[in-house]
């Protein structure tokens, strides 16, 4: 006979849960606050940073060496360095966010552009980003693939971004330029199949969405679609809760050929008559494929009445300089 019920057992769980998560809560919201306190105090020492740099290095030599005698580890010249750093980045500690941890800070405060900065903050915000997610997005160039991806209105996203993070308010704020697969480890010169990068990418599905970003759902692969006694299939289905709609990826190994778009037209017209529910917003099309080149995609994609969208895919990590020349023509109106 069982003398503990299960209600009992979930009670207790939820207030030990509860109040793990609370103690580890104020931990985290004491130690930034007191490391910004350190950065103010080392800061205004320094006549508020109007010394030589060269000098302000061997204070905070001799700073480490003493408090390390004091208060032990934790107190290396290259911490004291982000805490001096976060103070400045931070002048208000009301602008700290109390979601963050201290190492979600040090990944930021490597960060010098301020509106990309800004963007990481708000998306570990928003997006409830651990720090290794954080890391990753700052490591396969995040903001500069979206701002990329959104075309001749850079300059206004590039503010947008840095203030609110990324919205989705419409089917190219999904979009990126291009995706990355590192988690897929496949070196860039192997030959693929598509079926097998299917495959790969399936098994890596927790990966793969976080890359796809906010607010999918994986539907299913090789979704059938039957128009008369012809048989075609959709490589991989997902739907976006926060635009609500489905979303189509075609995976191709190649370069984009101007027949992939009619196909998938004719896959999104599909869907939104057979498919979606009056709730449901018209569906997307993404092409991935490995390559592409402009002028054909403006004469494939232009006046499709359907969201049919291009992007190229990578296996390995891109260049941040590269990304960055790239958007930098783009601001600049450089062709």
């Amino acid at each position: 006979m069982n003398l503990v019920n299960d209600n009992i057992i979930n009670e207790i769980k939820d207030v030990i849960i509860n109040s793990r998560n609370k103690i580890a809560y104020e931990v985290n919201n004491t130690m930034v606050l007191a490391y910004w306190n350190v950065g103010r105090i080392i800061v205004e020492n320094e006549q508020n940073g109007n010394i030589k740099a060269e000098y302000g290095r061997q204070i905070l030599k001799e700073l480490s060496k003493e408090l390390r005698k004091i208060l032990g580890s934790g107190f290396s010249v290259s911490n004291l360095q982000y805490m001096r750093k976060f103070y400045i980045t931070y002048p208000k500690y009301q602008t700290v966010s109390v979601k963050l941890s201290w190492s979600h800070y040090c990944e930021l405060l490597s960060i010098d552009n301020a509106d990309e900065r800004n963007f990481y903050e708000k998306e570990c915000i928003n997006s409830n980003w651990s720090v290794r997610e954080l890391k990753r997005q700052i490591d396969i160039s995040l903001f500069e693939r979206l701002l990329l991806s959104s075309g001749k209105e850079n300059k206004e996203i590039v503010y947008k971004l840095s203030k609110e993070g990324q919205t989705l308010n419409n089917p190219l704020d999904i979009l990126k330029e291009p995706y990355v697969f590192e988690f897929l480890d496949i070196k860039e010169t192997k030959p693929m199949l598509e079926k097998d990068l299917e495959k790969k990418l399936i098994k890596h599905m927790e990966d793969f969405l976080l890359e796809l970003g906010k607010g999918f759902m994986f539907v299913g692969s090789q979704q059938r679609i039957t128009l008369g006694n012809n048989h075609y299939y959709v490589d991989m289905v997902f739907y976006n809760k926060i635009l609500k709609c489905y979303v189509l990826i075609d995976l191709k190994v190649g370069q984009m050929k101007p027949e992939y778009a009619g196909q998938m037209n004719m896959y999104l017209n599909y869907y939104n008559e057979e498919i979606n529910d009056e709730y449901d917003n018209k569906p997307i099309g993404i092409i991935l494929c490995k390559s592409k080149k402009e002028v054909m995609m403006e004469y494939a994609l232009g006046g499709l009445e359907n969201n049919v969208f291009a992007k190229t895919y990578t296996y390995y990590i891109p260049k941040k300089e590269v990304l960055i020349n790239e958007v930098e023509k783009v601001l600049g109106g450089i062709k």
